[in-house]
């Protein structure tokens, strides 16, 4: 290693590492914060002699931290950025023909590796941070190892991490060698200030930054879940410090400069508050952090595949991101931890915080695969693979976008739209933007809804991006060129473009989003059937009809972030097929009847209808059971001998099982289509259904051959010894017979059903039907017990008989005659 670098503790670390990466090509380091593994490493791995002239690739999961990490690399090789050490990013690149060491973020790294399998003239690709599981870097390293097996044997993988499920990740790289580094830190006092029930969290915060600022020296890091919790923090801190403190808020959607200046050292004197989310637990360094407040909260996007929405979940931080932010008050000096919940409550946090495949909008993984040849779900080297409904939710969409042929391979129009490097929605509108002569446009507000931050954070896309094209900041200049660049490469044409409407290009990417105002002003219903809602202040609280591009908010009723005004006529226009007219049947709860309209829909959205007579037939039958599924199995009139049937099926199917069909309410309502419908066809609503129909529809579910069956196995009435019937009641778990003592004279037999194998529960009462004894097994009640009633029931009941020996007895439903 160079002797100008400094002596780190990674660096007695090295020579262990030189030697695994020698040796094999795989190699897996863990090293707590601050060790020096980001910058040290790539720059020691520069000398090995199997790099040759070759690249190494750094992976960093986020912009600043590959900033912050190619700008330390090159200061310690007294060179500026782009020199020796360079870095690439979305929308900033500082790269030259000397880069040797290339920090990149793990998205940019899946799309070199996308367009180049055999990775040319790169040695070395480094997973750094690999805890945070980022699904980029899930499937960076995927992508890798399986370029690695079949076309660069020589290529070397290093994944590098803070904390590690070692085990796992050995699995997945081969068992590959692990090197354990020491870190370097001062010693961290753990304290605890518990957050009072009710209180909100910038709240707490704030008091705890306060608190800590009077009695302690250095700068604080706070971490707070997400960037409106930062703004009302800062907004309470105020006007509470002098001069000598500066407050610093620190989260992706800043732009460069605001990032660099929260983690640059405070001035000599000064001290800083730098309020962080999640970007600040690893990979970068604040001086002078001496005290950390963690709210042990965060903020995870989560993806619900039935509606195609992802929405952001607060949840509480995992112990090895409480550690790590802990960990960031010891990094220059001894530090204080406060965590703002009950030391109990650690032990009850998640280890980890879950990979983010596991709950990402998978649309664009699938297409990359794809386009790597790869159509099985697990056919890459995941640790954990992607899971099958969000993966099938993302093929059925990608199919409708014509991205995806029926089998899953990838189409000419799916590799234009994986082309453009955007969600594939929006990559889909460039593209469909573009037939329209709107496509510079629309890949204007592509970048504006991939971009958080760019053109303010209000509702109105329209006036996000009327700001969005007048900003004048490093990172909008980028931006527009950026979306210069995608309309070209999408095939936008060249000149002017007449202006669009922002909702009228959202169409090509949201049609599943269209929606309606109904309920009041700022209540809509979405074509996928979903609520969604706006703040009444606000101005497109009062239009007919949006497309809405972002909502989060969990259930029925969400709660709009992004959205634009559009019409019928616009929608009619640019989406022809997804209006659709016909006449349908429905349901009217209300009245519990079934209606027939002449409709103009679109998805759950009804635009137009108009009543038509009320109808019979199958498909009355089909709407009558959508009532069922409404209010349930028990709104229907069953007879007594229908419910009796139900008891007496769902007995022998609890008791024998198969060929014995579940009529459970929660099984007939799953099987609506083969005993309700086809007996309904007359039936206009609830009132109509006659007892009978529901009878004969329970029996047909019976398979051939097993109503004669019915009556052997579970009859419905008990013949007593007198000759008269009794009911048995199945409602329980075992057969029930309640009859009168008397009545069983003479049985020597234990009554049983299911052919003599399941004994009847025999509820034995008194003349006047009052419970005596209940017994599984009659011989052994004459024998034993029947003493004792006898002698109990004989003072009570003397005109009946209590025979000594009631087994040899004639039985009885009757008194005894007069004057015996």
């Amino acid at each position: 290693m160079s002797p100008d670098l400094p002596h780190l503790p990674v660096s007695n670390s090295l020579p262990a590492l030189s030697a695994a990466l020698q040796e094999a090509n795989r190699a897996i380091l863990s090293a707590p914060p601050g060790a020096g593994k980001t910058t040290i490493v790539p720059l020691h791995l520069l000398d090995q002699p199997w790099r040759g002239d070759g690249r190494i690739i750094l992976l960093e999961p986020r912009r600043l931290a590959a900033r912050a990490a190619a700008a330390r690399m090159a200061s310690l090789l007294r060179e500026p950025v782009g020199a020796t050490v360079g870095y690439r990013m979305r929308l900033d690149n500082r790269v030259s023909a000397k880069t040797r060491i290339e920090v990149v973020t793990e998205g940019v790294f899946a799309r070199m590796i996308l367009e180049d399998p055999e990775l040319s003239g790169i040695t070395a690709v480094l997973f750094d941070e690999f805890h945070e599981r980022s699904l980029d870097a899930d499937f960076g390293l995927a992508l890798a190892l399986d370029a690695q097996s079949a076309l660069r044997p020589d290529l070397r993988i290093l994944v590098m991490s803070a904390t590690l499920d070692i085990e796992r990740i050995a699995a997945i790289l081969d068992d590959a060698p692990v090197i354990i580094s020491e870190g370097r830190s001062y010693p961290v006092e753990i304290r605890h200030r518990d957050r009072p029930g009710g209180e909100r969290i910038e709240d707490t915060v704030t008091a705890a930054i306060l608190d800590a600022h009077r009695h302690e020296s250095g700068s604080i890091l706070a971490f707070l879940p997400g960037q409106a919790e930062i703004r009302r923090v800062a907004e309470r801190l105020a006007g509470r410090f002098d001069d000598s403190t500066l407050v610093a808020p620190l989260y992706g959607n800043l732009g460069q400069r605001e990032q660099d200046a929260a983690i640059r050292p405070a001035p000599e004197g000064c001290r800083k508050i730098v309020l962080a989310t999640s970007i600040a637990e690893t990979s970068i360094t604040i001086d002078g952090v001496r005290v950390v407040i963690d709210s042990g909260l965060q903020r995870l996007p989560v993806y619900e595949a039935s509606t195609g929405i992802t929405r952001l979940e607060t949840v509480r931080a995992s112990r090895a991101s409480a550690d790590q932010r802990a960990g960031r008050a010891g990094r220059t000096a001894p530090g204080i931890a406060i965590r703002l919940w009950h030391p109990g409550q650690t032990a009850a946090l998640p280890a980890f915080t879950p990979p983010e495949i596991l709950s990402a909008d998978l649309s664009n993984l699938v297409l990359d695969m794809a386009h790597w040849g790869v159509l099985d779900r697990c056919g890459l080297s995941f640790i954990d693979p992607p899971p099958a409904p969000a993966w099938n939710e993302a093929r059925a969409l990608l199919r409708l976008l014509g991205a995806l042929e029926p089998a899953g391979a990838i189409t000419a129009s799916g590799r234009r739209i994986r082309d453009l490097g955007l969600p594939v929605r929006l990559a889909a509108m460039v593209l469909s933007a573009c037939q329209a002569g709107a496509g510079r446009q629309a890949a204007e507000l592509a970048v504006l809804l991939t971009e958080q931050g760019l053109g303010g954070t209000g509702t109105d896309i329209e006036d996000r991006l009327r700001r969005f094209r007048q900003e004048g900041g490093e990172r909008a200049k980028a931006a527009r060129s950026l979306a210069e660049r995608l309309a070209t490469s999408a095939g936008a044409i060249k000149g002017p473009e007449n202006p669009v409407p922002a909702g009228e290009l959202l169409l090509y990417a949201y049609p599943d989003r269209i929606a309606l105002r109904r309920g009041g002003r700022g209540r809509f219903v979405m074509a996928n059937g979903r609520g969604a809602e706006i703040p009444e202040t606000e101005r497109l609280a009062g239009a007919d009809m949006l497309v809405i591009a972002d909502l989060t908010g969990r259930a029925a009723q969400g709660r709009v972030l992004a959205a634009a005004e559009v019409e019928r006529s616009m929608i009619e226009s640019v989406l022809p097929d997804a209006v659709q007219r016909g006449e349908e049947c429905f349901f009217d709860a209300a009245s519990r009847q079934v209606r027939a309209r002449r409709v103009t829909r679109l998805g759950a959205i009804v635009l137009d209808e108009t009543p038509l007579a009320r109808p019979t037939g199958p498909d009355a039958a089909a709407a009558l059971a959508e009532g069922v599924r409404q209010l349930g199995v028990s709104a229907l009139p069953f007879s007594k001998a229908a419910g009796q049937l139900r008891q007496r099926i769902g007995f022998l199917h609890r008791t024998i099982g198969e060929p014995w069909p579940d009529v459970s309410d929660e099984a007939l309502l799953d099987t609506l289509d083969d005993w309700f419908i086809p007996y309904q066809t007359s039936a206009r609503g609830f009132d109509d259904i006659a007892p009978g129909t529901l009878f004969d529809g329970i029996v047909g579910l019976l398979p051939h051959g097993l109503q004669r069956e019915l009556d052997r196995l579970a009859p419905t009435h008990f013949t007593a010894p007198t000759g008269q019937n009794h009911p048995i009641r199945y409602d329980g778990a075992e057969p029930i017979l309640s009859i009168r003592v008397q009545e069983l004279f003479g049985l020597k037999t234990h009554p049983a059903v299911g052919g003599g194998k399941l004994p009847l529960v025999l509820e034995l009462t008194s003349p006047a039907h009052r419970p005596i004894q209940t017994t599984r097994d009659l011989p052994g009640f004459w024998a034993g017990s029947w003493k004792d009633v006898r002698a109990d029931m004989r003072g009570r009941y003397p005109k009946h008989p209590w025979p000594d020996n009631p087994a040899d007895a004639m039985p009885t439903s009757r008194a005894k005659p007069r004057g015996t």
